[in-house]
């Protein structure tokens, strides 16, 4: 059982003392793969080929995780409300992480999540308290304290349990608030502020969505997009072969067709060759019934349309 100054709890699984069985392999994880299971390294390999291919194996065995901490919080007062909002940052562990994430959420923020969480899994959650509202006080320097304390211990158990933190509110309450705003700025044709926004939270997506990379695949492409329109070719090309990528296993993907038709823009923009996406493109074709495509433009700004 977990413990919070809150009186948070997570109620331990029946018949299983040794903690939550894996529903997915090691290596999704973040853990080592069993020594059985691995692959012998050549035995003609030199001292020197051994060495980098160990180095290799231990940096792909580092555990990684992502850590939540909320160091300070500030009271927000306007004409008709006052609020505390408590910053959060997001940190990768297991190697060393350049693009630690800082966001901002609000107690009603937390308590739309609990909210959603509880009724979508209930069995799992029953047990855990989350911060009542108080009348009074909320803007006292201990209470402040204790739900910061609250809080993070609170995300902390949230993540611990991974069909929580693999889940679309989850992931939702950490970044969809920056990329409303991010896509709203794309729409508004500001497209220097879109790429910065767009820039911060897919540095967060991609701590949150190791388990299912498909999912950055409409910031990839805001961000080609932006990209382009501000005349910036080789970074849009860039960010369009990352979203390729992951689309690889796709091709039904609505993102599939439109990003490629771009990616031959791009290329022949940038004096590359082009008939790879080009013979991508002519194969998808011929295999889907002809209907209008939206260009990828059209399609991105038509997500996180409220």
């Amino acid at each position: 059982m977990y413990g919070i100054g809150w009186g948070v709890k997570l109620k331990a699984q029946p018949g299983n003392s040794k903690g939550p069985t894996r529903s997915a392999s090691a290596s999704e994880n973040g853990s080592c793969p069993s020594p059985l299971h691995e692959k012998n390294p050549n035995s003609s390999m030199t001292t020197k080929e051994l060495q980098e291919y160990w180095r290799k194996e231990k940096r792909n065995c580092r555990e990684v995780k992502v850590l939540f901490e909320i160091p300070s919080a500030k009271i927000v007062e306007k004409a008709f409300s006052k609020y505390v909002k408590y910053q959060i940052i997001i940190i990768q562990t297991g190697s060393f992480d350049s693009n630690v994430s800082t966001i901002e959420r609000r107690y009603s923020d937390f308590e739309k999540l609990h909210t959603s969480l509880f009724k979508e899994f209930y069995d799992e959650m029953e047990d855990l308290v989350f911060p009542k509202k108080i009348l009074t006080g909320n803007f006292m320097d201990e209470v402040i304290l204790e739900r910061k304390l609250a809080f993070q211990d609170y995300l902390r158990i949230l993540y611990s349990m991974e069909f929580i933190r693999t889940s679309r509110m989850f992931i939702d309450f950490l970044t969809r608030p920056e990329l409303e705003e991010a896509y709203s700025c794309l729409r508004g044709g500001q497209y220097t502020k879109a790429l910065e926004g767009l820039l911060e939270a897919i540095a967060l997506q991609e701590k949150l969505t190791k388990h299912r990379p498909i999912q950055l695949v409409p910031t990839l492409c805001a961000i080609l997009v932006c990209h382009k329109d501000l005349e910036n070719f080789k970074s849009a090309f860039e960010f369009g072969e990352k979203a390729l990528q992951r689309l690889e296993k796709y091709p039904g993907h609505r993102y599939y067709l439109p990003l490629l038709e771009t990616m031959i823009s791009l290329a022949y923009e940038l004096g590359r060759d082009f008939l790879f996406f080009q013979k991508k493109m002519e194969e998808r074709k011929a295999k889907k019934l002809p209907q209008k495509m939206l260009t990828l433009k059209e399609l991105t700004v038509q997500e996180y349309v409220q």
